[in-house]
């Protein structure tokens, strides 16, 4: 048999990505905090609108989205022509790096940014610049410091996954304010919905004005349509009919779009959502501390916890486990001696501070 054709340079050198585990060998119901779903799930209207959708799928969904484009720009204020929407918002930032790097090209993103960021930037031959991260957190002076003249989009999480740290108004506009014209910026708000801090803002505002910022959010955390994969992107107009064209025509399914258009309606699931984390976060941070863990700020809707060392993250990571408790190791994104722990139900978290109190207690 002759070798299969050769993919382009650089494709077999990028480590794919891997999701969150989802199963424990002999557990039948794992409970899973590994991936930042929202522990109630989709709320009801989502999903009668997902059941009601069956009798049309056999029909191609709306390319333009047109209903849930009129619900995101009437929820969140913003101009319905402006709206990119994709198969989550990971797809939105693939769609960016196609339609903007070239060979020789780079992006700029913090030393624990979203994955998805460089897989793509990879994928399109283009270069990735990490910016340092010492206090766990991006900073305006370290992205700034990586652009070049190959610069063509910097990426910023706020809050950040994995670290659960946010930037400011005041550090995205002084970010923005540094940025050359020709540099686009990315802002991600995936979990937006769960931030309390004042200092705090959604970049929308900023955006508006602007003729080189994309903020983006998704339907998989504060709407528990993770499964749907749903996300869209805010920008300017010209970066919308760039990417228009070369965005797959039907790249969210028919029971997606009637499920995302009935969620961002449901304020009763989001405010739930919303309280659950409000609640248990500051709770777990708490006792996770007690047991002379790190536990790191988080503005999202999971804490980070940094043990002594990566073997003993491992073998909480193994006791948690047999405890049927699926939590994320971090080590893909350098951080090794770290787990991150999504907010679950009430049930969920007492059983996750009970395991982490026997495993301190050794």
């Amino acid at each position: 048999m002759t070798n299969s054709p050769a993919p382009k340079p650089g494709i077999l050198d990028i480590a794919p990505y891997v999701g969150g585990k989802s199963a424990i060998a002999g557990v039948a119901e794992p409970m899973k905090l590994s991936s930042n779903e929202n522990a109630l799930g989709a709320g009801e209207k989502a999903r009668a609108a997902y059941e009601a959708a069956v009798k049309n799928i056999h029909l191609y969904p709306d390319g333009r989205a047109g209903k849930l484009r009129d619900a995101v720009a009437a929820h969140h204020g913003l101009e319905p022509e402006r709206l990119i929407f994709g198969n989550g918002s990971d797809e939105v930032f693939a769609l960016l790096n196609q339609t903007y790097l070239t060979a020789g090209d780079n992006i700029v993103s913090g030393q624990y940014g979203f994955l998805a960021y460089r897989i793509s930037a990879l994928a399109n031959q283009a270069q990735v610049k990490l910016a340092p991260e010492p206090e766990f957190k991006t900073t305006p002076e370290a992205l700034l410091a990586q652009v070049d003249d190959r610069t063509r989009i910097v990426y910023v999480s706020s809050p950040a996954n994995p670290t659960g740290s946010y930037n400011t108004a005041e550090e995205i506009r002084r970010l923005h304010d540094g940025l050359p014209t020709n540099v686009i910026l990315v802002v991600d708000e995936a979990y937006a919905e769960f931030v309390t801090a004042p200092d705090w803002e959604t970049s929308f505002g900023l955006a508006r004005e602007a003729s080189n910022i994309v903020v983006t959010r998704t339907f998989s955390k504060i709407h528990g349509l993770g499964g749907l994969r749903i996300g869209f992107g805010y920008a300017p107009l010209a970066i919308c009919e760039a990417i228009d064209r070369i965005r797959l025509p039907f790249n969210v399914s028919v029971p997606g779009l009637d499920a995302a258009t009935a969620a961002i309606g449901d304020e009763a699931h989001q405010q739930a959502s919303r309280d659950l984390v409000e609640t248990w976060r500051p709770r777990l941070t708490q006792a996770i501390k007690g047991f002379g863990f790190e536990v790191f700020p988080s503005a999202g809707n999971f804490v980070l916890v940094r043990f002594k060392d990566a073997a003993q993250a491992a073998g909480a990571n193994d006791y948690l486990n047999t405890k049927g408790i699926i939590v994320r190791a971090v080590g893909g994104y350098g951080l090794p001696e770290a787990l991150r722990i999504t907010i679950g139900t009430e049930d969920q978290n007492r059983a996750v501070i009970d395991a982490l109190s026997e495993f301190a207690a050794g």
